[in-house]
């Protein structure tokens, strides 16, 4: 039985010592190879704290670079923290200071930026010491801190936005990413054959399963440039000239594929395994893909971070139609979903609830922050015999008519509008079942009681056009008062719609 994330490693480079592990442009790690350097530099870690358990930092480019940082940290028995290089210095240091990490691993470029935040140098690590020959390796300091790691212990923690503008650190357990593999390496039959395309970033939890697949598998992990995600065609080329066969994507890389029709003029056909998550995948453009590349397997994965990256799972094998909802289908295993109405009672029939998830893929809570904990990860309100602590999403969901679960809406994007409940998501999947729309966001004006659409669209649509189609499809109460066309629908770091820059913009 594992203990350790990083089991997977120990056992795959027994198995596959000279296969390659990752390819980060240029570079290449076998897996002996980064066993190797993630050793050398576990022991650097080693002799600069004694201690175990402690949160380290990754202040690192996304690249090959990071990935033998993490297990490093795992060799020295602590847990990684990555953080993006790319935030404000301000907003750096709020996550720094709430975290109080016991090192900082960047490189030499890095250093210079965590100077500049008044960090001292002494608290820093650098990666190049991972490729120091000079360096020894102290493999009985490393088996012994690897003794002392239960699977309760955290491997990670990865800061999300707050409520409040303060971020949350989410801490995961080994066992949660170690029964969230296994199962996924079973479902997707994943095996030494794979190709993995990453475009997650690092510090988002769904590379969390890129990662992890390839060190539990011997599969390849081919970190795709971040530049050509804007460049849909040379994507693809590359996937293809890569002969990458599994991608775990968010849903807008696969958009704006199909939006401006890609797969038309590249062969793709090498891909036997896209799975997304994150946000809504519109049926419209899952069937773009579906139809030009009909032998590859389709899931949609569903998760907030507070659940180790998914939960609930749909393989995707009818028919859709493009106005349809893709349901987030049913939970993973060892995880129990919970759909619980306004009362905290299970829902029946259709009706609508929160959706709230229990098991071994639960986060231990939020680091450093035991008030925001508490209120998120509450005792099962459905009995009150044993301490069981369910995480409530703010995700409100409904049961189909074949028992699989749909993806509503957020808690906080239902608003009361001309006396009726009525969810945002709703209305944005009708529009996005629009021929001539590409992508579509729709926003509450509170201040003006306004439903705002906001929308890209292949040619020029009159809004009285667009507002004459959605009379066919929604109540009139539903109807969006203001409708924008833009030219592009911005994006956050992670890939997701940005609808804070977005509300900000169209909703004052």
């Amino acid at each position: 039985m594992k203990n350790t994330a990083l089991s997977f490693l120990l056992d795959t480079v027994q198995q596959y010592a000279n296969k390659t592990a990752v390819i980060d442009g240029e570079r290449r790690l076998t897996f002996q190879e980064l066993d190797a350097v993630s050793k050398r530099l576990g022991s650097v870690i080693g002799h600069r704290i004694r201690s175990i358990k402690q949160p380290i930092a990754v202040f690192l480019p996304k690249g090959a670079d990071s990935i033998v940082a993490f297990m490093a940290i795992l060799y020295s028995g602590n847990f990684y923290v990555p953080l993006d290089e790319s935030l404000p210095s301000a907003r750096i240091k709020t996550i720094l200071g709430n975290l109080c990490p016991a090192l900082i691993i960047t490189s030499h470029l890095g250093m210079e930026t965590l100077l500049g935040m008044g960090l001292e140098e002494q608290q820093l690590v650098f990666v190049a010491d991972a490729y120091n020959n000079s360096v020894a390796v102290d493999e009985a300091d490393i088996a012994r801190r690897k003794e002392r790691v239960i699977d309760t212990d955290p491997v990670y923690v990865i800061y999300t936005s707050g409520s409040t503008g303060v971020p949350k650190g989410v801490v995961v357990a080994h066992r949660g990413v170690i029964d969230y593999i296994d199962w996924a390496v079973k479902c997707f039959t994943i095996d030494s054959t794979v190709v993995i395309g990453n475009q997650s970033p690092f510090y988002f939890d769904n590379s969390t399963l890129d990662i992890y697949l390839c060190m539990a598998t011997g599969a390849t992990l081919i970190i795709i440039p971040k530049q050509l995600f804007a460049f849909p065609l040379r994507l693809m080329e590359f996937v293809n000239n890569a002969a990458i066969n599994f991608i775990f994507w968010v849903p807008s890389v696969l958009v704006n594929v199909a939006n401006l029709q890609i797969l038309e003029n590249v062969d793709c056909r090498t891909l036997t395994k896209i799975l997304f998550a994150g946000e809504v995948m519109p049926n419209k453009h899952l069937n773009y893909w579906r139809k030009h590349i009909p032998q590859a397997l389709y899931a949609n994965l569903y998760g907030p971070t507070e659940i180790t990256v998914d939960c609930t799972y749909f393989i995707v094998e009818r028919t859709f139609q493009d106005n349809e909802p893709l349901p987030i289908g049913f939970p993973c295993r060892n995880s129990d979903i919970i759909i619980l109405n306004s009362e905290n009672r299970k829902v029946e029939g259709a009706e609508i609830g929160e959706l709230c998830v229990r098991g071994s893929s639960l986060a231990l809570g939020y680091w450093n922050d035991k008030e925001k904990t508490e209120a998120a990860f509450i005792q099962n309100p459905l009995h009150d015999h044993f301490p069981e602590r369910i995480y409530r999403t703010g995700d409100l969901v409904s049961y189909n008519d074949r028992h699989e679960i749909v993806y509503i809406g957020r808690k906080d994007s239902q608003i009361k509008h001309l006396g009726h409940r009525i969810e945002l998501g709703d209305i944005e999947t009708t529009v996005l079942g629009m021929a001539q729309i590409e992508i579509a966001c729709v926003l509450y004006n509170r201040t003006k009681e306004e439903i705002v659409l906001l929308y890209s669209a292949s040619e020029i649509l009159e809004v009285k056009d667009i507002r004459r189609e959605l009379v066919k499809l929604l109540p009139r109460y539903m109807i969006p008062g203001m409708i924008h066309c833009v030219k592009e629908i911005p994006l956050n770091a992670n890939g997701k719609i940005d609808r804070v820059r977005l509300h900000a913009e169209f909703c004052r």
